[in-house]
């Protein structure tokens, strides 16, 4: 067997596998109990620092 159906016949079959399992694991992860706050947090952060929207001076 020539090394590039070697690499086709496992790409085709475990790594696919491997990249499916993985691709669930990180929604499992997304979704887990609790996490709710942290992606609340996450998504306002840029948001933190500002109490007031910015006067535009130059006028912009």
């Amino acid at each position: 067997m020539d090394h590039y159906s070697l690499l086709r016949s496992f790409a085709d079959s475990w790594a696919l596998l491997v990249l499916f399992l993985f691709f669930i694991g990180v929604i499992v992860w997304i979704m887990r109990p609790g996490s709710r706050e942290i992606h609340r947090d996450a998504a306002s952060m840029i948001f933190r620092n500002e109490s007031k929207p910015r006067d535009h001076e130059d006028g912009q």
